[in-house]
């Protein structure tokens, strides 16, 4: 039996609603390591909050460095102080948490000379934090999930290098979990090649700091014209990076939830939200304000 013209227009406009309203559902990522009164790891993911969590940093590796990670009032790697944060990698992925180590930061001694370097320091990677084996483990015999790239000084070369790697250690029997967290202006100067490799699982784009490309008082067009850039050119699950407490790129809580996600998770591409960091997430409470609409 033939439809008519006012069914099929029903038809239509009911499909359309639906495409409309397709919402794809995320997690929160967040940085710990930076601030001694952020919490132990263990009472990080005991929050219940986060489904991502980011060691920062190892900040001292390549061209012939000896690598040294910070995790500032923490815990002292140099006297094999840190071993112990083995209980608290293991305690958050018993929960069903990812924890990534994070190289580079905005601080530090970092960058890849050659090609022959990138894969000198993913042996040490390997080694060290995820499944080989080494007599100097500096978070203990924990596995990590993967490497976090948070890459901001130095040289821009080879980090596409570093990125082939590490992959290549997925082929030993567990996957290797490579995550990025580059400025929101596209490409990334030191990540863009990295992230063309198509190697990347999950990136934070760090929508803050760049007046180009983030949120400022009543202007979302500047961040979603952003957003759209990153998902349509990058085969990656892409988060929305913040700051959790005010400063530059923060978003008012009521206008990411009513302005900004509703957009965003229209993309099959959507995972969620990366925030900046533990200690400011405690002090601003803002992932506990979010975490119903991420």
């Amino acid at each position: 039996m033939a439809r008519s013209p006012q069914s099929t227009a029903l038809l239509i406009s009911l499909s359309v609603l639906a495409f409309l309203q397709t919402s794809y559902a995320g997690g929160i990522a967040v940085y710990w390591g930076q601030n001694g009164n952020e919490g132990t790891l263990t009472q990080t993911c005991n929050t219940g909050k986060y489904s991502y969590v980011n060691i920062a940093f190892l900040n001292k590796f390549g061209n012939g460095r000896t690598p040294e990670i910070n995790l500032a009032g923490h815990c002292h790697p140099a006297c094999n102080g840190c071993t112990s944060v083995s209980t608290g990698i293991r305690n958050c992925q018993n929960r069903g948490i990812k924890v990534m180590l994070s190289i580079g930061g905005g601080v530090g001694s970092y960058s890849l000379s050659s090609s022959k370097d990138a894969q000198k320091v993913a042996n040490y990677l390997w080694n060290n934090f995820l499944g080989g084996q080494s007599s100097s483990r500096p978070l203990g015999d924990a596995v990590l999930d993967g490497i976090d790239f948070d890459i901001e000084l130095g040289s821009t070369k080879y980090w596409d290098s570093l990125a082939r790697a590490l992959s290549g250690f997925s082929k030993s029997g567990r996957k290797v979990y490579l995550t990025a967290a580059p400025q929101c202006s596209f490409p990334d100067r030191f990540l863009g090649a990295a992230l063309n490799t198509g190697l990347f699982d999950y990136v934070w784009v760090q929508f803050y700091n760049k007046a180009p490309c983030q949120y400022t008082t009543g202007n979302t067009n500047k961040l979603l014209n952003s957003w759209n850039r990153w998902t349509s050119s990058i085969n990656s699950r892409i988060f929305l990076g913040l700051p959790a407490a005010a400063g530059s790129g923060f978003i008012p809580a009521n206008v990411l939830t009513s302005q900004i996600l509703p957009v965003i998770k229209r993309s099959p591409k959507y995972g969620g939200v990366m925030l900046w960091s533990k200690y400011y997430d405690d002090q601003s409470g803002y992932s506990s304000t979010i975490k119903s609409s991420v």
